[in-house]
C-alpha cells in the first residue's frame, strides 16, 4: 500500500502590532460585509440560484463564475479584503457537511 504524503502546515506567530492592526481593520471589513449578507441572505437566495455572488462594500455582486464575480466586486471595491464569494446552488435542498477523515478518539 502506497502511503501518500500530507501536505506540511507551517504555522507563524504574528507579534508586529502594525500586521495585527491591519489584520483586525480586515476582520472588521469581513463582519460588516457578512452582516450585510444576513441580512440579505433571504432575497439574495430567492433571486440568485444557480449564480457565484460576492459582498464588497455591503454590495452584492452576481455572476455566472467566482472569477467573474470577484473582478466585479474588485473594480468596484479594490480596497476592500473583507470580502467573500459564496455559490448559491440551483436548487434548494438540505445539505450536511461533514468531514470525511477518521478522528483519533480523546482520552
Amino acid at each position: 500500500m502506497e502511503r501518500v504524503k500530507q501536505p506540511s502546515v507551517v504555522m507563524d506567530v504574528v507579534t508586529d502590532s502594525t500586521e495585527l492592526a491591519k489584520a483586525r481593520e480586515q476582520d472588521q471589513r469581513f463582519d460588516r460585509n457578512w452582516a450585510w449578507f444576513e441580512t440579505h441572505a433571504g432575497e439574495i437566495y430567492a433571486q440568485h440560484r444557480g449564480k457565484c455572488i460576492c459582498v464588497a462594500g455591503e454590495k452584492l455582486f452576481v455572476a455566472d463564475t467566482p472569477e467573474d464575480v470577484l473582478n466585479l466586486a474588485r473594480s468596484a471595491y479594490p480596497g476592500d479584503d473583507g470580502l467573500f464569494t459564496r455559490y448559491i446552488p440551483l436548487e434548494r435542498a438540505y445539505r450536511i457537511y461533514a468531514n470525511s477523515r477518521s478522528v483519533a478518539p480523546l482520552r
